[in-house]
């Protein structure tokens, strides 16, 4: 560990560009599951027509709006995105945390490192590696 050799400025620039790409992925994600609920909603159901739609025996007065409207059926389409989506929120949050870490682990890490206290760093390097986020989050090293 004595051995290391730092740049701060160096890693404060691909630390911007990191959080840039992480922001990026964030608004990829988002726009994602946005998109796959919009498709799930326009995609309709394995009924042909309007007999997805419950609608109400007997006669309705013109007055009232139809009930049956905001009652349609959803369909496998719909189905399949929802499951996709239910199962890939691991993933996605697995995702996110591994940057996080990793930009809280370098930058402690570094911080660390400036402060002299290379037992620190590598501690902070290693929670940064198991995508210990709440640890990086607390970790103090020397306090200032």
């Amino acid at each position: 560990m004595a051995s290391w050799d730092i740049q701060p400025q160096g890693v404060q620039g691909q630390l911007k560009v990191v959080g840039t790409h992480a922001e990026d992925l964030g608004k990829a994600l988002t726009t994602l599951l946005t998109d796959m609920q919009e498709a799930a909603g326009a995609a309709g159901t394995a009924v042909p027509g309007s007999q997805a739609a419950t609608r109400p025996l007997g006669p309705v007065l013109p007055q009232e709006a139809p009930k049956w409207s905001s009652r349609i059926s959803t369909g496998p389409v719909a189905a399949a995105l929802s499951e996709y989506a239910t199962k890939r929120k691991t993933d996605f949050k697995a995702m996110a945390d591994r940057c996080q870490a990793a930009v809280l682990g370098a930058a402690k890490a570094t911080n660390e490192y400036v402060q002299g206290d290379l037992e620190a760093a590598k501690n902070a390097q290693n929670a940064a590696r198991a995508v210990r986020v709440d640890a990086l989050k607390d970790f103090g090293g020397k306090k200032q």
